[in-house]
């Protein structure tokens, strides 16, 4: 069959639609959705026709208007409504009828979806809640709004900057990744392996900046740092294995090793992060987030971190290092990880890219002996078998082109920038309260006055446009922390730190003087 061929006439020039009032109105509504403020105007209609085909509102034969309606209609160009047509033609949605006109021919669903309200429910929950072996959404979880980027002052941590992100580099590295030569290698199963391209990078140009040394098969990639705790736990935690968590800690940390064993003990923080005190020295494993603790953000000092191995080796107490936060900050001397210092294989390291480039990028790592790295490997087969190998290319190509380090260099001058203005904004705007935040991280652990409730305040800032994280979940006495709340810096631009803390203390003044 012929296709109809694209008009030279420009936007401009676009005639007037002739289509029936009714078909307007229809049309219209079909097209409701379509944002003109974003890119790719022509993927969002063509996904729009898939839906309306595949839900039944277009059903089998009905003509579609002429690319010159659709196009006066949507107010877009003609042509990116005939691309968007003869895609869908390549894809058997539509078909081209000479001098006709475009017609649809995709299978549409048998029985269209209902929305939520309409199905029916026969009180099935109470049935299920009893067959649960666990209630993973009983636990205490950190919660931020999904929303985040809507408000005008997100202190939260760990999130995305758009304005940091290297968005030409990434595309540089993604459309490398989809090259003929690039798909054959990462388009087929690896089974439990890794791109090679991957490690190779981490080896050379990741891990070296953390003084760490590994070899491939004492690497493996999973799904984000937390899948990797996950991972660690399920392979080394048995009902009964004796594990201690800093306390404050990270809450998933803390509700991951829950899940799998019973005793979970509560390990002190200070000044300088985890205490290895006699509760520590009876414990099996141990949970600990030397470079920044979570959630105060101290830095482990070197002292400590030796006498930690010390005694790690002399009692056999396996230590799961998380470096979440690899010194994105430079501030004064780094200290090394417990695993760079590790010389009797103690230190079982997790580390990511997340907080480097996006965390929707879900890719993190695990540095180990090889024993534990081929256990890990069978078992994340089982779950998994690898993560995605083209993310894994991607990254690897942005490492491998110089991208890698060069973003670090720029996404430091910008956080130090704002770590700075915060040391001058605290102490003027939120003058009762105390903070600690260690050289080199992205937060601060922010301590109220006593008898602040924390989750109040978060409340009554967000009203405001101000967000920010309640501190009670990092405990788990939650009372310990309920007079606490981090405040993040990676994910607000410099510009609005002021106006936001400046709000932020007037919400706190508010809250104290009506307590």
């Amino acid at each position: 069959m012929g296709r109809l061929m694209p008009s030279h006439r420009s936007d401009t020039e676009a005639a007037a639609p002739v289509l029936p009032p009714s078909d307007l109105l229809f049309w219209g509504a079909l097209f409701a959705g379509l944002d003109r403020s974003r890119a790719f105007l022509q993927l969002q209609i063509r996904q729009m026709i898939v839906t309306a085909i595949e839900d039944g509102r277009l059903p089998l034969g009905v003509r579609m208007p002429s690319s010159r309606d659709l196009a006066s209609l949507l107010k877009v160009s003609r042509n990116t409504i005939v691309i968007a047509y003869e895609q869908l033609v390549d894809q058997n949605f539509l078909v081209s009828r000479e001098r006709s006109g475009y017609f649809v021919v995709g299978l549409p669903k048998q029985i269209a979806i209902e929305p939520d309200s309409a199905i029916a429910t026969t009180g099935g929950d109470v049935r299920w809640t009893e067959r649960f072996a666990l209630h993973p959404t009983s636990f205490r979880n950190i919660v931020k709004p999904l929303d985040w980027q809507n408000y005008p002052y997100p202190f939260i941590f760990g999130q995305f900057d758009p304005g940091l992100f290297p968005t030409n580099n990434w595309r540089e590295s993604a459309r490398a990744a989809l090259s003929v030569p690039e798909i054959n290698n990462w388009a087929r199963d690896m089974i439990d392996g890794d791109d090679p391209a991957l490690i190779e990078q981490l080896q050379r140009q990741v891990l070296p900046r953390r003084g760490v040394r590994a070899r491939s098969d004492e690497i493996m990639m999973t799904i984000g740092g937390q899948h990797a705790l996950y991972l660690i736990a399920k392979l080394f935690l048995g009902a009964t294995s004796r594990i201690g968590m800093e306390d404050p800690g990270y809450p998933d940390a803390r509700n991951i090793f829950s899940m799998l064993t019973s005793n979970v003990v509560p390990l002190g923080v200070d000044q300088e992060g985890m205490v290895p005190d006699a509760a520590f020295e009876r414990c099996g494993l141990a949970y600990v987030t030397a470079s920044h603790q979570c959630p105060t953000a101290v830095v482990m000092p070197l002292k400590r971190r030796l006498e930690l191995l010390r005694i790690a080796r002399e009692r056999n107490i396996i230590l799961i290092e998380d470096d979440y936060e690899s010194e994105l900050i430079h501030e004064g001397n780094e200290l090394p990880p417990l695993m760079s210092l590790d010389r009797d294989q103690t230190v079982l390291y997790v580390g990511s890219l997340s907080k480097a480039l996006a965390p929707g990028l879900r890719l993190g790592y695990v540095v180990a002996p090889v024993p534990v790295i081929r256990e890990l490997r069978a078992l994340r087969r089982l779950m998994l078998r690898h993560p995605p190998l083209n993310n894994q290319r991607v990254a690897a190509l942005f490492i491998g082109l110089g991208h890698y380090r060069s973003h670090l260099q720029q996404v430091a001058k910008v956080l130090l920038e704002r770590a700075k203005l915060l040391d001058r904004l605290l102490p003027q705007f939120l003058p009762n309260c105390t903070w600690t935040r260690g050289a080199g991280s992205t937060n601060y652990w922010v301590s109220c006055p006593p008898g602040t409730d924390a989750t109040r305040l978060a409340e009554a800032a967000r009203a405001r446009g101000v967000v920010i994280e309640p501190g009670e979940v990092f405990s788990m006495n939650e009372a310990a922390s309920r007079h606490c709340f981090r405040l993040g810096f990676s994910s607000i631009r410099t510009d609005r730190i002021e106006p936001g803390i400046e709000r932020l203390g007037t919400v706190l003044a508010q809250d104290l003087c009506s307590h």
